[in-house]
């Protein structure tokens, strides 16, 4: 207690000292203040003296140069100067005059009251000369130190010249500033006085102020300390403290009980909020952020006592397809599913303690670790087979809307303490791992392994080895000759992208172009791969057999098709080098064009318009629609190399493959076979009626000088 009391006698007189210099301070801003006025009651004062003095003078001043100007009309009409001279010089004799000067009508002086008259005869060349002389009636012109003021001197409607006095005005400022200097005297005593009452104010008010001080310190500190107290509690998060009770009936009493019923309110709203907060307003799972604050708190418990944690990253695979097909609604119902069939599916799992959270879009995580019960179980065990669990029952399918959905899910695992033991690490090795799942094929599991680094690792260094590849040299076109099946033609060529890295050698395409895509170089690639194509394509003459020169097919990636300016892009492309449109075939994969298909029909419609060809690529490995094909209405479609490899041991290729060339056939469609390694599958092509064929029995892709040289025959 004594402690407490010392604490407030602290604060109290800490008020004491803040109330003092208050107080000192407002008498400051009032002296201050006092002054302030006192100084613009007396610039107004000089301000309407001078003002009133400067009338007055002006006032004297027409009035005197008017009175000569009558005065020296006679002398002036008989030309009597020594009758102007004794009228100037007896002006001229005045205190505060400085100079009379009597004119003709073009400005020349006549006389300037001296005796001698020097400048008679001379025009008046100071800055008002012409102003003076050009005014009709009396002119005035005034300085801070001087007046000068100007009169016509007429006979009748006859001008006979003017007359000019110029006045000091230093006697005029100097009255002024004698009256100043009394009226400031006056000032300073009435302000002398008004200090001495000012400071006794202050002085009652102090005393007022420190009884007030008092009186409050007596009634009011204790319950304001309590309400303190209570509401530091609230900010640092606690809203469960000791309660709130008073028996004053007074307003204090109304505001402890207030506060009290405040503070129950707020714990409430806390209690709704983190609900809000640390869960997916979707499916209802804890949220990336709960997860996090988990996962940190048991890795914290579990750290150096030997037991284990499991961090599985479940991601769907090609969720977006549904999204783009079926719409965003469809996807939140499927994402309610599979979210419903994962917590199921863990709480079925004997011997674990698990946590499932949804990350974000399509991605779950789920902590894991063996049940007390469990014992010694190793996690990396239980993790297998919870991951096994999620494979078999997430590719089940789901129902939406009356129709059947097929997904797969790609899971990563991580393992505390081995593979991290920090929560950022131990999640992003989780990512890891289900990244490499989804390159190994997808709707599998991958535990997290040091090689995966690497393999990232070397992935981000093709990413920035890839930038400026093009330039640098390193990238170049391939062509692979595209014969007609009937009588072996060459009739064109795929051009096809090749990476001779100047370290690693010649890089897969398959590796380098998924990169590409994935970090949207292919979008400042690829305009380049179509300039040189066409450039290439235009100096082809025809093959022998062939009736005009050979077309040439250019891959467009699903990331340039959803590009804004692909057409203007192959438009450039036609333009700058010179290739006629027809010779120019563009490859669209099946998935891209269904994926996004109003874009697809309106850019095929504008790339018809233009005249170059558009093929469909990869044809039987996505939707393979018929319906499809009438609204997308394509030139030609490719059979996916897969149908193709099978041909001559499955009947089922065979047969889809000749139903795939009839319903092309039927709809006016070209047919490309791709992937023809066997004269075996030549032949069944050309019995199938397949129009155009193309792979390495035939020819592997060349240099653009091989190519050249192949149509020279």
């Amino acid at each position: 207690m004594s402690r407490l009391r010392l604490g407030l006698q602290a604060r109290f007189l800490a008020g004491v000292v803040l109330l003092l210099a208050l107080l000192v301070l407002v008498l400051v801003l009032l002296w201050d203040r006092q002054e302030a006025s006192r100084r613009q009651v007396a610039e107004a004062t000089r301000e309407a003296m001078h003002a009133l003095l400067q009338e007055q003078v002006r006032a004297d001043a027409q009035a005197e140069v008017q009175q000569l100007a009558q005065a020296l009309a006679n002398p002036l009409y008989y030309f009597d100067l020594d009758a102007i001279g004794t009228l100037a010089r007896a002006t001229l004799r005045e205190s505060d005059v400085e100079y009379v000067l009597v004119y003709d009508p073009a400005g020349r002086i006549l006389h300037d009251g001296s005796g001698d008259i020097a400048a008679y005869g001379q025009p008046m060349r100071d800055p008002l000369a012409a102003q003076v002389v050009a005014a009709d009636g009396p002119s005035l012109h005034a300085g801070p130190q001087w007046l000068d003021v100007s009169a016509p001197i007429t006979i009748g409607d006859q001008r006979l010249g003017g007359v000019r006095i110029g006045y000091s005005l230093a006697a005029m400022n100097a009255a002024e500033a004698r009256t100043m200097a009394a009226l400031r005297a006056r000032f300073d005593a009435v302000a002398a006085r008004d200090l001495h009452w000012l400071l006794l104010a202050c002085a009652a008010l102090a005393a007022i102020a420190l009884l007030a001080v008092f009186l409050l310190q007596r009634l009011l500190l204790r319950p304001i300390r309590l309400l303190g107290d209570a509401a530091r509690g609230i900010e640092e998060g606690h809203y469960d403290g000791p309660p709130l009770v008073t028996r004053r009936s007074d307003e204090l009493g109304d505001l402890i009980r207030t506060f009290a019923r405040m503070r129950e309110s707020v714990l409430r709203h806390d209690r709704e909020i983190r609900r809000v907060a640390y869960s997916d307003a979707l499916t209802g799972l804890s949220n990336r952020l709960a997860f996090r604050e988990l996962l940190e708190s048991r890795m914290r418990e579990l750290n150096g006592v030997g037991r284990q944690l499991a961090l599985l990253f479940a991601d769907l695979d090609d969720f977006k397809r549904i999204n783009d097909t079926l719409g965003h609604e469809a996807g939140d119902d499927v994402l309610l599913q599979v979210a419903g069939r994962i917590d199921a599916i863990v709480q079925a799992q004997p011997a674990v303690r698990a946590t499932v959270a949804r990350f974000g879009g399509d991605e779950f995580v789920i902590l894991l670790e063996a049940a007390p019960e469990a014992g010694e179980q190793d996690v990396r065990v239980l993790a297998a087979r919870l991951a096994d669990a999620l494979l078999e029952h997430l590719g089940q399918p789901l129902l939406l809307h009356g129709r059947q959905l097929f997904l797969g899910v790609s899971v990563g695992i991580s393992v505390f303490p081995d593979d991290a033991t920090s929560a950022s690490l131990l999640l992003k090795n989780g990512d890891i791992a289900m990244y490499q799942a989804k390159v190994a094929g997808k709707n599998c599991q991958r535990f997290y392994s040091r090689t995966m680094d690497q393999a990232v690792e070397r992935r981000v260094r093709m990413e920035h080895d890839l930038r400026g590849a093009w330039q640098r040299g390193e990238l170049s076109l391939a062509f692979q000759p595209i014969y007609r099946t009937a009588d072996r033609v060459l009739v064109g060529a795929e051009a096809l992208l090749r990476w001779q890295h100047p370290v690693d050698g010649p890089v897969a395409p398959a590796v380098f172009i998924e990169v590409a895509e994935q970090s949207g170089l292919i979008e400042a690639i690829g305009p380049e791969v179509l300039r040189a194509a066409c450039r290439e394509a235009l100096h082809w003459p025809a093959a022998p057999g062939a009736p005009e020169p050979p077309f040439v097919a250019v891959n467009v990636s699903p990331r340039q098709l959803r590009s804004v300016g692909l057409l203007g892009q192959i438009r450039e492309a036609l333009a700058s080098s010179g290739l006629a449109p027809e010779r120019l075939h563009i490859e669209l994969t099946e998935t891209a064009v269904i994926a996004d298909e109003a874009h697809a029909i309106e850019l095929l419609g504008q790339l018809r318009e233009v005249g170059a060809r558009v093929w469909l690529d990869d044809f039987g490995t996505g939707y393979s629609s018929l319906s499809h094909l009438r609204r997308v209405q394509v030139d030609g479609l490719k059979i996916d190399r897969s149908f193709i490899a099978d041909l001559l041991r499955d009947p089922d290729d065979l047969a889809l493959t000749g139903a795939i060339i009839a319903m092309a056939h039927s709809m006016g469609i070209t047919v490309v076979a791709e992937g023809v390694e066997k004269q075996g599958q030549y032949d069944l092509l050309r019995e199938r009626g397949c129009d155009l064929v193309q792979g390495y029995w035939l020819g592997a892709p060349m240099p653009a000088e091989a190519f050249a040289r192949l149509l020279e025959g």
